[in-house]
C-alpha cells in the first residue's frame, strides 16, 4: 500500500496539528486496507456499519503505535496535542462515514470510546522497538475477530496477526519518519 507522506512544501514548520490531521488521513487509508484485505481473503463483512466497526479496532491499534512511536520525540504536551489533534479528526471521518452508512446520528464517540478503552489496555503490551509483541498483536487480532462475520472468524486472528500488522507497519513507519522528519519536529 502506497500512501503519500510528505509535505509539499518542505521547507516550511508544520504545526503538530497539521501533523495530527495528515496522519489521521494515512491511518484512515491503512485501517481502509486492512478491512479491505481481510475482504478479499474471503471473510466476511455483512454492512458498511460492520466494515466501520473492523476499522475502528484498526485505528485503534494504529493510534495506540503512532503515540508509542513518537513519544520519545515529543515532550509530555506535544505529545498530547498531536494525538488529541489525530483523535479528533479521525472521529470527525467517521461521522462522515457512519452518517453516511447509518445515516443522521452523533458517530463520534462511536471512534473516542474505543480509542480511551483500547488505550488503557495496549498500555499492558510490549513493544520491541516500533514491533508490536505476540500479545499485543493477538489482542488487535481479537478485537477484530470480535466485530467480524462468523464464517471462518476462527482464522481471522491469525490473519490480523500474521498479515495485516507488519503490512500496516510499513506505511506507518514511512509516514512517521517523513511526517515528523519534513514537519521540522523531529527530536524535539
Amino acid at each position: 500500500m502506497r500512501v503519500k507522506s510528505k509535505w509539499n512544501l518542505k521547507d516550511r514548520e508544520r504545526s503538530l496539528p497539521e501533523t495530527g490531521s495528515a496522519m489521521a488521513f494515512i491511518l484512515w487509508r491503512i485501517a481502509q486496507q486492512g478491512t479491505l484485505n481481510l475482504e478479499n481473503e474471503g471473510f466476511q463483512t455483512d454492512t458498511n456499519a460492520q466494515r466501520l466497526d473492523i476499522i475502528t479496532e484498526f485505528l485503534a491499534f494504529l493510534v495506540h503505535l503512532v503515540d508509542r512511536m513518537t513519544a520519545e520525540n515529543l515532550t509530555q504536551e506535544q505529545r498530547q496535542e498531536f494525538i488529541t489533534s489525530l483523535a479528533c479528526h479521525l472521529a470527525d471521518t467517521m461521522q462522515e462515514n457512519r452518517s453516511d452508512a447509518q445515516g443522521k446520528g452523533e458517530y463520534r464517540q462511536s471512534l473516542i470510546k474505543p480509542l480511551n478503552e483500547r488505550a488503557a489496555d495496549y498500555a499492558g503490551f510490549s513493544c520491541t522497538g516500533n514491533e508490536p509483541g505476540f500479545a499485543f498483536r493477538r489482542y488487535f487480532g481479537e478485537n477484530v475477530r470480535a466485530v467480524m462475520g462468523e464464517k471462518d472468524n476462527k482464522w481471522i486472528t491469525d490473519q490480523v496477526m500474521d498479515i495485516e500488522v507488519p503490512e500496516a507497519l510499513k506505511p506507518l513507519t514511512k509516514a512517521i519518519r517523513d511526517l515528523f522528519t519534513t514537519a521540522g519536529q523531529q527530536n524535539k
